[in-house]
């Protein structure tokens, strides 16, 4: 295993495996690629490690078949790693203004919240993506304090893992873990359009 070298050790009284087995909160934020790349990435190695995984899109429609989601969950199905549940909330990019729908994304993104709270009370998985979750914060859809304060004083050994842009001040203060993608190039640069394999 690779072996870390921390900065500086805490005086809580902890010993250095009691701290290995702290749970942790992610945020991948920034306006670069791979945010959603690497909570998967990392759902992958929980997934080998036998925890039960639960997967939140925020801001997909449920008709879009992404790789990710085909991968992890025919590696559910295979009965050697961690268990793998998916829930899609929202059409699509949500602040797109589409004629004719009739869906209140905001309610949606309320109960997506709701089944993560009572989900992590009842610690019914052990990592949790909450992807494009930045977004219902952002929109005022879901609220940061509830939002804050259910994260801070989730119980047992859950791990969740965050991502999107524009993530709040207050999200970034209470993760353990936070990268900022940064984007140097994108093929949309040159016009290119996303495809198969690269996005999805």
């Amino acid at each position: 295993m690779p072996q870390g070298r921390v900065e500086n050790v805490p005086d809580d009284g902890l010993t250095t495996r009691q701290r290995r087995r702290q749970h942790v909160l992610a945020v991948h934020t920034g306006l670069g690629k791979g945010k959603s790349t690497a909570a998967f990435g990392m759902a992958l190695r929980a997934w080998s490690a036998g925890w039960p995984i639960a997967v939140f899109q925020f801001v997909k429609s449920p008709k879009w078949r992404v790789g990710e989601e085909t991968a992890l969950r025919a590696l559910g199905e295979t009965g050697k790693g961690g268990s793998v549940v998916w829930h899609k909330m929202g059409e699509g990019w949500s602040w797109i203004q589409r004629p004719g729908t009739e869906r209140d994304h905001a309610a949606e993104a309320a109960e997506g919240w709701a089944q993560i709270k009572r989900d992590l009370a009842a610690e019914a998985y052990k990592f949790y993506v909450l992807d494009e979750f930045t977004y219902p914060i952002k929109w005022g859809w879901v609220d940061i304090a509830d939002v804050v304060e259910t994260l801070r004083e989730r119980p047992g050994t859950q791990h969740v893992v965050v991502t999107g842009r524009d993530a709040h001040p207050d999200l970034v203060e209470l993760a353990d873990l936070v990268t900022d993608m940064s984007k140097v190039k994108h093929p949309m640069d040159a016009g290119r359009k996303g495809q198969q394999g690269i996005e999805w």
